[in-house]
């Protein structure tokens, strides 16, 4: 079997290496390098966590999600992954830590509620300010993301049977006839059309535009004293929801950045335009760090960095047949890197072993024991 692969991101490289890994012939197109920089992949890190609010699909999913990962080092040949436990806080008013904590607990993997005087002592480097309720679970940890995707390339350059063509854009699809069009003008056929093209899905699938749309979202890098470096590379990811401002923190695990991001989508942006960002557009999370994090007036801006996602309304995975020779792939949200190689897996076995497609597409939406929410 033959598959063209439109996207380089962790979907169409993960099904790459599902299909190759069955002696399948893979053909990835990229209209950048490989990796490339402006992919929503690209960062210096993803978190893979069991917490998921009320998608009980998801939280049962991240058991396999790690197996897949575990294979994926097994291949690469090291393990690109520190684990780090998982954090939850709510207040005033929100309740996500909660219903994380109640779906995981109806899953058999409780977390454990952390009295809010006990905080400080637990946990040094964070303030308590808003917060109401604390839940922890050991599980979870970083996913170094763009080691990840570049170890991923050159793990499949050197496959016989895959083919990556860079700097490639495609200009059209077609997945009723299994063929792309290049900007230049060349059609290439296969068996079967992935397209996975992150940002740029609707752009190449018109009919899925309003279903999946381009989301601009930044994300804030700090320098930390050095007295505190050494102690936030030890602590773990925090997912913090007190009031208008939810954010996710990621620690600086093996010598990687200090992260801080908000979880509000703006649904809006161009993936091809500048990407600037200043600091007044963070202001609200930057108070919220303020509030919440201990000796935060130390702390100074690195780099702000702007990255696109694909957005759906309900932040579930879109993975379709479509057409005749065709699959529509596209994560929602920084939520897509974790299930990666999980879902590249399962869709080349979809497509090797033709297993039903809508049976498919409602596991990857998370719908296998849960329900639209």
């Amino acid at each position: 079997m033959r598959t063209i692969i439109v996207g380089g991101g962790i979907m169409g490289l993960s099904t790459a290496w599902g299909l190759a890994r069955q002696g399948h012939e893979v053909e990835l197109f990229e209209q950048g390098a490989l990796p490339n920089p402006l992919a929503s992949s690209m960062d210096e890190h993803r978190l893979i966590r069991h917490p998921y609010g009320e998608h009980r699909g998801y939280a049962r999913m991240i058991d396999d999600a790690y197996r897949a990962w575990d294979l994926l080092w097994a291949d690469l040949g090291q393990r690109l992954y520190a684990s780090t436990g998982t954090l939850a806080l709510n207040g005033n008013g929100a309740d996500w830590a909660e219903r994380s904590a109640a779906t995981l607990a109806s899953i058999g993997k409780p977390m454990a509620e952390i009295p809010v005087d006990e905080l400080p002592s637990r946990f040094p480097l964070m303030d308590t300010k808003g917060v109401e309720r604390a839940f922890w679970i050991a599980t979870g940890g970083v996913l170094f993301a763009q080691d990840i995707v570049s170890a991923l390339v050159r793990h499949l350059a050197a496959q016989p049977r895959v083919r990556l063509r860079d700097h490639t854009p495609i200009r059209a699809v077609d997945l009723e006839r299994g063929s792309v069009t290049t900007e230049s003008g060349a059609t290439h056929t296969a068996d079967v059309v992935v397209v996975t093209a992150g940002a740029w899905f609707g752009r190449l699938l018109p009919a899925l535009a309003s279903r999946v749309v381009p989301s601009r979202q930044i994300v804030v890098y700090f320098d930390l004293p050095a007295d505190q470096r050494a102690a936030w590379a030890k602590a773990p990811m925090v997912i913090e929801k007190t009031g208008d401002v939810g954010l996710y923190l990621v620690p600086p695990a093996e010598g990687r950045g200090m992260k801080i991001g908000d979880h509000e989508f703006s649904r809006n942006g161009d993936p091809a335009a500048e990407r600037t960002a200043s600091a007044e557009e963070m202001r609200p999370l930057l108070d919220r760090c303020r509030s919440l994090i201990k000796g935060f007036d130390r702390w100074r801006i690195d780099r702000l960095k702007v990255c696109f996602y694909s957005v759906t309304e309900d932040e579930r995975f879109v993975v379709e047949r479509q057409g005749a020779h065709g699959w529509a792939m596209s994560p929602c949200s920084g939520h897509g890197f974790k299930f990666g190689a999980l879902m590249g897996l399962e869709l080349a076995r979809t497509i090797v072993e033709g297993r039903d497609a809508t049976a498919h597409a409602r596991w990857a939406a998370g719908l296998v024991g849960d329900e639209p929410t």
